[in-house]
């Protein structure tokens, strides 16, 4: 990935310095000449003036434009290039385990204790690989606005005891310290249930991969100055400042060397963030180095 990075960069400078050199220069040369003409003093000297720094600005704000065009493809160029590298390494995990359980089931056919045990990690594995994928097209659907959010007005208690539903199995297996509070004066909102699950869960699962050891994790529901508030806390090492608005970026990690240690696509947190602009709501983290992190999602009192 960071070949392929290194190339992107260094074709961006090799063409922004060709522009330096063939369109740059001579135009700083023409406008140095249309002012100088200008000051001349015959009509005809002025006019050409004139004529000559009209042009310069006709070409300075074309080789802005292809400035920022060629900037916007670079970036397109790296992201892509991001995508399939993380992409890739999120497949490669499960299908590696699921070849490997394959293989162990055909050597050891005749031992029922191992055929349950790799029975079991095969639906774990290809559970994880499908979660996968459905992340990936939700990501695609809302990227090019063809997701259909189905607003209906709902219970919080509902939606919490939903996300902890689909939350279980992971909560389970990494034997976390969990708990739910949701305030009994909370009252209902109009919102996409599923949608809605879908963005707490991911904030579960990023508390309990950043959390501490062993990670705490709480979720709350409440509300407040007209808001209701959905809120997921951690105790993890805790976000930088200036970290807390790139996290809701696409593909971002903080930490590429510890995100090859994690599973993650980088998706969770901008989903997130779509499905919260779906609702007119905000989302946030109040986080500091050493504090831990804690993620709001406020919808506003007119979807209540």
């Amino acid at each position: 990935m960071a070949t392929t990075k290194n190339r992107v960069r260094l074709g961006y400078r090799r063409i922004v310095t060709l522009l330096l050199y063939l369109i740059i220069a001579p135009t700083v040369l023409l406008l140095a000449i249309g002012i100088v003409l200008m000051f001349v003093g015959e009509v005809f000297n002025v006019l050409f003036g004139v004529l000559t720094i009209s042009f310069v600005l006709v070409l300075i704000t074309g080789v802005v434009l292809v400035w920022v065009f060629l900037r916007r493809e670079a970036n397109l160029s790296e992201l892509q290039a991001d995508f399939v590298s993380k992409v890739s390494h999120e497949f490669r995990t499960p299908l590696t385990s699921i070849r490997l359980f394959a293989e162990t089931m055909e050597r050891a056919s005749d031992n029922p204790e191992v055929l349950a045990q790799c029975r079991a990690g095969l639906e774990r594995e290809t559970a994880r690989l499908t979660r996968l994928i459905e992340r990936l097209l939700d990501w695609g659907r809302m990227e090019a606005g063809r997701y259909k959010f189905d607003m209906r007005k709902e219970k919080v208690k509902m939606i919490v005891d939903d996300a902890v539903l689909a939350f279980d199995p992971a909560r389970r297996r990494e034997g976390i310290d969990f708990a739910t509070e949701v305030a009994p004066d909370v009252p209902d909102v109009v919102v996409d249930r599923h949608a809605l699950v879908d963005a707490l869960v991911n904030l579960l699962s990023n508390a309990v991969k950043y959390g501490g050891t062993p990670p705490q994790v709480r979720l709350r529901a409440y509300e407040k100055d007209g808001a209701v508030m959905f809120e997921v806390s951690d105790n993890g090492s805790g976000i930088a400042k200036p970290e807390h608005k790139r996290i809701f970026e696409k593909f971002y990690r903080i930490d590429d060397r510890l995100s090859r240690e994690r599973e993650g696509s980088g998706l969770g947190l901008a989903i997130g963030k779509h499905i919260a602009r779906a609702h007119k709501a905000r989302i946030a983290v109040d986080s500091a180095i050493g504090k831990g992190s804690t993620f709001r999602l406020a919808l506003p009192k007119s979807a209540a």
